[in-house]
């Protein structure tokens, strides 16, 4: 049985060259980052077979050089061990990064495969005896596909299949089991993780705060394609949620920001509300953008999907937890996560536009207090080093 303390080669799979921008590769880049600081001997690796998206563009594009780029100016800054431990396969053709034949012999006795979010096809060279793991960013929503299969997601069953075909499930629904947790299992025995932040990564940076510094989030607001349905309930995403707080603004007399994305995303109607509201991929473009972003702000405001709220998963937002390494506050629409994670100072959970507007007061009551416990939170729960140990150990624990 292998350890966290055992060196492993590990492929750590995700989508940052298919959604090239700031949020989406911190999302996915600090899991090998981590895991190489861990000592483990990591690639990381993409093929969705899919057309990557440009952000300047505001398009898929069939031209892999921006993603590339993007890759590979990431680790050359934040994570220069890993400078040539990546390997972008376009269309699952196109080599970048690393030389398709080094990936291979790799990919041949690697040890273990994460799949976070599940969105890369196993690598055709991947050793018979590697363990893959498929990783759950999105509880909920994936459970009732698997469940219902609804007949508009596209290619609904080879994703199923894709899914069961991993040895390990791991999800972000850390109340999954709770007897107020609705999420379905889908026939699966899913294992609790969370989201990992390297914390040399995402030093306070203090001189980025001023009094009229905005409260903010960043977001994505796409909705689902049709109706996700279970047991006779329909559940959303997060325009439902945000109406909750939209009216924020107007009850305080400070700004408040929000970056979003997406096809659907409301810019015109959240100004209204007293929103500074932009483009969330033009604000957030690079890695740097974003953090940038975050040290901007106040602290963190934000709702979570529907579908998150209404089965009580658990679910605690990459992004939030990225805010609380950066030392600044967070109230948060709670998804069961309160019953998991200390709140009340640094972090707050609210249900309602009033519990929210209480906890940002708090917050502003004792803003140096809660900047420290934030930072305090984060390195004692989000902590990388702790976060992909047990990763690592639930992953290789008998079942």
């Amino acid at each position: 049985m292998a350890t966290s303390s055992q060196q492993l080669k590990i492929i750590v799979a995700g989508m940052a060259a298919q959604y090239p921008v700031g949020g989406v590769a911190w999302d996915y880049l600090q899991y090998p980052i981590g895991l190489a600081r861990l000592g483990h001997d990591v690639v990381y690796h993409e093929d969705t077979w899919c057309w990557p998206y440009h952000p300047l563009s505001r398009t898929v594009v069939d031209d892999p050089s921006y993603s590339a780029a993007y890759l590979r100016d990431f680790f050359a800054r934040y994570a220069p061990e890993l400078a040539e431990r990546w390997h972008y396969l376009h269309l699952h053709e196109a080599s970048c990064g690393m030389d398709r034949a080094a990936f291979d012999d790799f990919a041949r006795s690697a040890d273990l495969f994460i799949n976070v979010s599940g969105g890369s096809f196993f690598p055709d060279s991947l050793s018979p005896r590697c363990l893959k793991l498929f990783l759950d960013t999105d509880p909920g929503y994936n459970q009732i596909i698997l469940s219902e299969r609804p007949s508009w997601s596209e290619n609904v069953d080879r994703w199923c299949a894709g899914v069961h075909a991993h040895d390990r499930h791991f999800t972000y629904a850390e109340n999954f089991g709770a007897t107020d947790c609705t999420m379905p299992a889908a026939g699966i025995a899913w294992k609790k993780t969370r989201m990992p932040i390297v914390p040399e990564l995402w030093q306070p940076r203090a001189d980025h705060i001023k009094p009229d510094s905005p409260w903010s989030t960043v977001m994505t607001w796409n909705v689902f394609k049709g109706k996700l349905e279970y047991r006779g309930v329909e559940y959303r995403g997060k325009a439902e949620e945000f109406a909750k707080i939209a009216n924020l603004p107007r009850r305080f007399g400070r700004p408040f920001r929000i970056a979003v994305g997406g096809t659907e995303a409301p810019l015109a109607d959240l100004a209204n509300q007293g929103w500074a509201a932009e483009d969330g991929p033009s604000a957030t473009l690079t890695p740097e953008d974003y953090q940038d972003y975050l040290a901007a702000s106040r602290g963190e405001v934000s709702v979570a999907k529907n579908v998150y709220v209404a089965l009580k998963t658990g679910w605690f937002s990459t992004r939030s937890a990225c805010y609380l390494a950066a030392s600044r506050p967070v109230v948060v629409q709670d998804t069961g996560f309160s019953s998991i994670l200390p709140t009340g100072r640094g972090l707050h959970a609210f249900t309602t536009a009033d519990e929210a507007a209480a906890a940002i007061e708090a917050v502003e009551a004792n803003y140096q207090a809660e900047m420290r416990a934030a930072r305090d939170l984060a390195l004692a729960h989000f902590d990388a080093r702790q976060v992909l140990s047990r990763l690592i150990a639930d992953a290789f624990a008998a079942s």
